[in-house]
Protein backbone atom coordinates (compact mmCIF):
# COMPACT_ATOMS: atom_id res chain seq x y z
CA UNK A 1 0.00 0.00 0.00
CA UNK A 2 1.53 3.70 -0.96
CA UNK A 3 2.81 4.91 2.32
CA UNK A 4 0.33 8.12 2.03
CA UNK A 5 -2.35 5.54 2.11
CA UNK A 6 -1.05 3.58 4.78
CA UNK A 7 -0.49 6.87 6.60
CA UNK A 8 -3.96 7.79 6.50
CA UNK A 9 -5.66 4.71 8.02
CA UNK A 10 -2.64 4.36 10.54
CA UNK A 11 -3.20 8.18 11.93
CA UNK A 12 -7.38 7.47 11.72
CA UNK A 13 -6.50 4.42 13.46
CA UNK A 14 -5.01 5.31 16.26
CA UNK A 15 -7.11 8.50 16.62
CA UNK A 16 -9.58 5.89 17.12
CA UNK A 17 -7.88 3.89 19.44
CA UNK A 18 -6.44 6.94 21.32
CA UNK A 19 -10.72 8.09 21.80
CA UNK A 20 -11.51 4.50 23.23
CA UNK A 21 -8.79 4.74 25.63
CA UNK A 22 -9.21 7.43 26.58
CA UNK A 23 -13.05 7.63 27.05
CA UNK A 24 -13.70 4.04 27.89
CA UNK A 25 -11.00 1.88 28.76
CA UNK A 26 -8.77 4.05 30.82
CA UNK A 27 -12.06 4.15 33.09
CA UNK A 28 -11.80 0.29 33.44
CA UNK A 29 -8.45 0.80 34.22
CA UNK A 30 -9.19 2.80 37.24
CA UNK A 31 -11.71 0.58 38.23
CA UNK A 32 -10.25 -2.96 38.08
CA UNK A 33 -7.30 -1.17 40.09
CA UNK A 34 -9.62 0.02 42.65
CA UNK A 35 -11.02 -3.47 42.91
CA UNK A 36 -7.89 -5.25 42.77
CA UNK A 37 -6.49 -3.19 45.89
CA UNK A 38 -10.13 -3.96 47.66
CA UNK A 39 -9.69 -7.73 47.17
CA UNK A 40 -5.41 -7.19 48.90
CA UNK A 41 -7.63 -5.48 51.61
CA UNK A 42 -8.98 -8.38 52.51
CA UNK A 43 -7.18 -9.13 55.53
CA UNK A 44 -9.03 -12.72 56.43
CA UNK A 45 -9.39 -13.98 52.90
CA UNK A 46 -7.19 -16.98 51.85
CA UNK A 47 -4.38 -15.90 48.86
CA UNK A 48 -6.57 -18.31 46.37
CA UNK A 49 -9.39 -16.39 47.49
CA UNK A 50 -7.67 -12.85 47.29
CA UNK A 51 -6.67 -14.41 43.82
CA UNK A 52 -9.62 -15.31 42.09
CA UNK A 53 -10.73 -11.95 43.58
CA UNK A 54 -8.40 -9.98 41.81
CA UNK A 55 -8.50 -12.03 39.10
CA UNK A 56 -12.70 -11.15 38.63
CA UNK A 57 -11.63 -8.01 38.49
CA UNK A 58 -9.30 -8.01 35.48
CA UNK A 59 -12.08 -9.94 33.64
CA UNK A 60 -14.02 -6.88 31.75
CA UNK A 61 -10.79 -5.12 31.55
CA UNK A 62 -9.69 -8.22 29.36
CA UNK A 63 -13.07 -8.26 27.54
CA UNK A 64 -12.54 -4.81 26.13
CA UNK A 65 -9.00 -5.58 25.10
CA UNK A 66 -10.07 -8.53 23.52
CA UNK A 67 -13.07 -6.87 21.67
CA UNK A 68 -10.71 -3.91 20.53
CA UNK A 69 -8.16 -6.45 19.69
CA UNK A 70 -10.70 -8.43 17.22
CA UNK A 71 -12.32 -5.67 15.93
CA UNK A 72 -9.14 -4.53 14.55
CA UNK A 73 -7.79 -7.63 13.01
CA UNK A 74 -11.04 -8.13 11.02
CA UNK A 75 -10.44 -4.67 9.94
CA UNK A 76 -6.55 -5.11 8.79
CA UNK A 77 -8.02 -8.27 7.48
CA UNK A 78 -10.64 -6.95 5.03
CA UNK A 79 -8.32 -4.07 4.12
CA UNK A 80 -5.72 -6.41 3.06
CA UNK A 81 -7.84 -8.40 0.77
CA UNK A 82 -9.04 -5.39 -0.12
CA UNK A 83 -5.79 -4.61 -1.63
CA UNK A 84 -4.55 -8.12 -2.34
CA UNK A 85 -7.43 -7.80 -5.09
CA UNK A 86 -5.78 -4.49 -6.45
CA UNK A 87 -2.59 -6.47 -6.85
CA UNK A 88 -3.93 -9.51 -8.36
CA UNK A 89 -5.95 -7.30 -10.75
CA UNK A 90 -2.44 -5.27 -11.66
CA UNK A 91 -0.40 -8.79 -12.58
CA UNK A 92 -3.40 -9.73 -14.63
CA UNK A 93 -3.14 -5.98 -16.28
CA UNK A 94 0.37 -6.83 -16.98
CA UNK A 95 -0.09 -10.13 -18.09
CA UNK A 96 -2.45 -8.98 -20.84
CA UNK A 97 0.61 -6.36 -22.00
CA UNK A 98 0.40 -3.49 -20.61
CA UNK A 99 2.51 -1.23 -20.09
CA UNK A 100 4.18 -0.13 -16.31
CA UNK A 101 2.69 2.97 -16.03
CA UNK A 102 -0.73 2.05 -16.72
CA UNK A 103 -0.67 -0.82 -14.01
CA UNK A 104 0.91 1.63 -11.22
CA UNK A 105 -2.26 3.96 -12.16
CA UNK A 106 -4.39 1.23 -11.97
CA UNK A 107 -2.94 0.05 -8.67
CA UNK A 108 -2.93 3.39 -6.92
CA UNK A 109 -6.21 4.35 -8.04
CA UNK A 110 -7.33 0.56 -6.40
CA UNK A 111 -5.53 0.65 -3.26
CA UNK A 112 -6.93 4.73 -2.98
CA UNK A 113 -10.37 3.18 -3.41
CA UNK A 114 -10.04 0.61 -0.89
CA UNK A 115 -8.24 2.92 2.13
CA UNK A 116 -11.59 5.57 1.06
CA UNK A 117 -13.68 2.51 1.59
CA UNK A 118 -12.48 1.10 4.73
CA UNK A 119 -11.32 4.85 6.25
CA UNK A 120 -15.46 5.79 5.97
CA UNK A 121 -15.95 1.73 7.69
CA UNK A 122 -14.38 3.69 11.20
CA UNK A 123 -17.16 5.87 12.18
CA UNK A 124 -19.55 3.00 12.00
CA UNK A 125 -16.58 0.61 13.75
CA UNK A 126 -16.05 2.85 16.54
CA UNK A 127 -19.55 3.57 17.31
CA UNK A 128 -20.42 -0.30 17.49
CA UNK A 129 -16.57 -0.65 19.67
CA UNK A 130 -18.01 2.19 22.08
CA UNK A 131 -21.55 0.01 22.37
CA UNK A 132 -19.81 -3.17 22.91
CA UNK A 133 -17.61 -1.65 25.41
CA UNK A 134 -20.36 -0.11 27.41
CA UNK A 135 -22.15 -3.11 27.78
CA UNK A 136 -19.20 -4.83 29.48
CA UNK A 137 -20.83 -5.42 33.15
CA UNK A 138 -18.21 -3.89 35.43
Amino acid sequence: MAEAHQARVQKTIEDMVQSLERNHIRKMQGLMFKCSAECCERSTDSMSQVHNCIERCHTPLAQAQGLVTNELEKFQDRLTRCTMHCNDKARDLLDSGAKEPAVRSLMENCVGSCVDDHVNLIPSMTHRLKENLNSIPQ
